[in-house]
């Protein structure tokens, strides 16, 4: 079954909502990983998720387009629904899904091809027929990476800076026109410069692609993000959702002792 945008009411309240979990749960086996997790993303906006490691930030984030079903044993229970629709119905095709909710991880995966294939043999996998020239011209352009390497586009991927790596693959991402891009720490194996200009381009994308980034980094989540969600663990070690608000509000006037201590550093 495809996924269609639907044809919202301008005063539908949840027009502005890009995808939203409900009364998620995620197991491995038997563990349960993450509990009851209700989480609604706004469209055209960055999300940043925080929290102590282990507490299920990144596992969230890939529940988002499915990319827990590579892992043995994972199973999520309730919704993440995107234009209406359960993605984990039986009829949902997993691959459809990935193409419109696009993933960026924590090290820079280019393929081992040129600059000009990472981009043209990626789109063309999913799908697109369109003239390559003008869809890589047009993707690297809103990847801020362009300038840079608009000379060397049949040189090999793997020849570029850590940096120019991420934003390479942010550019192929792109390059499948999705809606949504997950970004799983995509700056901690990056220089403080490299990592400005991710933040920056994250900004510009974020004009007209809803973002959501898992960070260790809490001056990145304050610099970045518009939306902040903080996670932590319970007792049997489940990561679960303490607070989710806007990130001026989590980061200043937090609701929950929680969330207080773990943004002034008195644990995690």
């Amino acid at each position: 079954m495809n996924i269609e945008t639907p044809q919202t009411s301008a005063h539908s309240t949840d027009a502005q909502i890009a995808i939203e979990a409900r009364d998620m749960n995620i197991f491995y086996g038997n563990f349960r990983a993450v509990k009851e997790i209700n989480l609604k993303i706004e469209q055209k906006r960055i999300t940043a998720i925080i929290g102590p490691s282990g507490c299920g930030k990144s596992t969230v984030l890939r529940s988002f387009n499915r990319m827990n079903d590579f892992i043995l044993n994972a199973r999520v229970d309730g919704e993440i629904l995107f234009h209406g629709k359960n993605i984990y119905d039986t009829d949902v095709d997993p691959v459809q899904v990935r193409r419109m909710i696009g993933m960026v991880f924590q090290k820079p995966n280019p393929f081992p091809k040129s600059i000009f294939e990472n981009i043209s043999w990626g789109a063309r996998i999913n799908g697109y027929r369109g003239n390559q020239e003008d869809l890589v011209e047009q993707t690297l352009r809103q990847a801020a990476l362009w300038d840079e390497v608009k000379d060397d586009l049949h040189k090999s991927a793997l020849a570029l800076s850590g940096g120019q790596q991420q934003r390479l693959c942010i550019a192929r991402a792109l390059a499948v026109k999705p809606e949504i891009i997950l970004m799983d720490e995509p700056c901690s194996a990056l220089d403080p410069i490299a990592t400005l200009k991710i933040e920056d381009l994250m900004r510009e994308l974020s004009k007209n692609y809803t973002i959501i980034i898992v960070t260790h980094n809490m001056q990145q989540a304050a610099r970045a993000s518009d939306y902040t969600a903080f996670f932590t663990m319970d007792d049997d070690r489940a990561g679960l959702m303490v607070e989710y608000g806007l990130t001026s509000q989590i980061f200043t006037n937090p609701k929950d002792k929680r969330t207080e201590d773990y943004i002034t550093g008195r644990f995690g």
